[in-house]
């Protein structure tokens, strides 16, 4: 396996990649390829790869995470997504991983990858850790401004993962909204509900995060502005969860002695709530494995970014989830 990761993504590029490359390589004895300038990557790379299938492949520009998707990459036509998801699309590489402007990352796979038949907008999805398993949550990103269509489109999608990844039959697909009530939500919200609820998915209605995080749904929709504030929100009282606790543990001998009795606990609560166990979403609605990271990921987060990407080539997720999409789309009673 091929797996093609952007160099120049991450906040603190390049040293987080090239570092994941290396791991990765080694963990999965596979070839990964980095894009970004050789200048920059190849001194680098040699002080820490030793004899592992990690080569770079040359790209002049990058595209920065406060530049505009589109204005970035007319500026920078061979930016090292563009160059990656290049790669790709001639089947030198079996997926793409990046933790660079997800604006940008969806552009540029939309004009070299194209979108699957019958998708308007592609969508960024993940699945996020509740009291009953996981629950597959989409746009975390990649819509910030969406019309009432869009989500439903977004709900069949979701639907689709659950049933395909998950192995759901007839997934619960949930709104996310600011309150149970059909009635709440802004326009564009409550106009979704509507949609949805003419459809012939599960559509359960309206869910606020707390019956997300309780299992509620299998499915929670959500424009991309709102999903991302969401997961970067949940994400954050997390980090600070776990930072208090560690502060006070640390209080005290008799609070040391007793973490050491719970330890085994905790270290589970800390790796399900860990965003960097995850590493990345999925670009769903391209042609081709796309997965989009965190900007501040480190190598760590990288990794697991990689380590999903191989799981869903492996699982041949694209030989399967466009058809489904095409089927569910066009049996609708509401046409997206």
């Amino acid at each position: 396996m091929k797996i093609v990761l952007d160099a120049m993504g991450s906040d603190n590029r390049p040293a987080p990649e090239i570092e994941a490359a290396v791991k990765a390589a080694e963990l999965f004895g596979d070839e990964i390829i980095l894009t970004g300038h050789q200048d920059i990557l190849n001194p680098r790379l040699s002080e820490l790869n030793k004899g592992l299938p990690v080569r770079v492949v040359h790209a002049p520009d990058a595209v920065d995470m406060s530049a505009h998707a589109v204005e970035g990459t007319m500026k920078s036509p061979q930016n090292s997504m563009a160059v990656g998801l290049s790669l790709l699309k001639e089947g030198k590489a079996d997926a793409f991983v990046t933790a660079g402007n997800s604006g940008a990352a969806m552009f540029n796979a939309v004009r070299i990858l194209h979108r699957t038949q019958g998708v308007v907008r592609p969508v960024m999805v993940t699945t996020l850790p509740t009291r009953k398993g996981r629950c597959v949550f989409l746009d975390t990103g990649a819509n910030a401004d969406c019309r009432p269509d869009f989500l439903v489109e977004f709900a069949v999608m979701g639907a689709v993962y659950a049933e395909s990844v998950s192995s759901i039959q007839n997934p619960r697909v949930g709104l996310l909204a600011n309150g149970e009530e059909p009635g709440k939500g802004n326009m564009l919200v409550r106009e979704a509900y509507e949609l949805l609820e003419k459809s012939n998915l599960n559509f359960i209605g309206n869910v606020e995060p707390k019956e997300l995080y309780s299992g509620h749904a299998d499915v929670v929709v959500a424009d991309g502005f709102t999903g991302n504030i969401l997961i970067k929100t949940s994400e954050a009282v997390a980090k600070l969860i776990t930072d208090i606790l560690r502060e006070q543990i640390s209080a005290s001998w008799p609070r040391k002695v007793g973490y050491l009795l719970i330890k085994p606990a905790f270290s589970s609560l800390k790796k399900m709530m860990d965003p960097a166990e995850v590493g990345a979403a999925m670009l769903m609605g391209v042609n081709g494995y796309v997965f989009i990271g965190h900007g501040r990921s480190d190598a760590r987060a990288l990794v697991s970014a990689i380590r999903l990407a191989r799981q869903a080539v492996q699982s041949n997720l694209l030989q399967t989830l466009p058809v489904k999409i095409q089927e569910r789309l066009a049996s609708l009673n509401t046409t997206p």
